[in-house]
């Protein structure tokens, strides 16, 4: 699912909502940062796993590549499956949550307030090495804004916010919800799902 040069403004717009959101969400934890946030991880390590969204940006960015060897946004997904699932995810999660520091509202405020503007240069066409191989920056930032989208929606659910992304940001994330279902052989209980027809059945999931 590359993007067309035409679409990388409005792509870059949705990672600056969804990382807008995560910032907004992460300052009204207050004191609850050892409270259940997601599986095994406390609010503060589910933090420190959606930061991770953010601080790749940055981290790729700096670590050019000389083919794209993942071809789409899709493909992404589907090369980092297995790595996705490993016990080393959790823990990176809880290591990234301590290096949050002993304020991690404003480490995030911070992180996003350095990685966004980065964005403000790039064309899409740049070429990052990511942990699948290369890939052009424009079929790859639409996965971080998926993460911080997803991750923020559960930050949200484990302080019983509302779980309302912004409108952009949303739409990214959903459509590429859907074209991992499609590709996966899952379109048919998501759409029976999504209009009424049916529950998901247990353990669904596009990822």
């Amino acid at each position: 699912m590359s993007q067309p040069p035409s679409t990388w403004d409005e792509s870059r717009h949705a990672f600056e909502e969804a990382a807008a959101w995560f910032v907004t969400t992460t300052a009204s934890v207050g004191d609850r940062w050892d409270r259940p946030g997601l599986g095994e991880w406390d609010v503060r390590s589910l933090a420190g796993h959606t930061s991770r969204a953010l601080l790749t940006v940055e981290t790729y960015l700096s670590r050019p590549a000389d083919t794209a060897q993942v071809a789409s946004t899709a493909d992404y997904y589907a090369a980092t499956r297995t790595v996705a699932g490993g016990t080393d995810v959790a823990a990176r999660g809880r290591e990234a949550g301590a290096a949050l520091g002993p304020d991690p509202s404003a480490a995030v405020s911070a992180v996003a307030a350095r990685v966004v503007p980065l964005l403000t240069a790039c064309s899409g066409a740049e070429l990052v090495t990511t942990i699948a191989g290369g890939m052009r920056l424009a079929d790859y930032l639409p996965t971080r804004t998926f993460e911080l989208v997803v991750h923020t929606a559960d930050l949200a659910r484990a302080l019983d916010l509302p779980a309302d992304p912004p409108s952009t940001a949303a739409s990214h994330a959903l459509a590429l919800a859907s074209r991992l279902a499609v590709d996966r052989g899952l379109a048919g209980p998501l759409l029976l799902a999504a209009t009424g027809r049916d529950g998901l059945p247990a353990g669904f999931s596009v990822l």
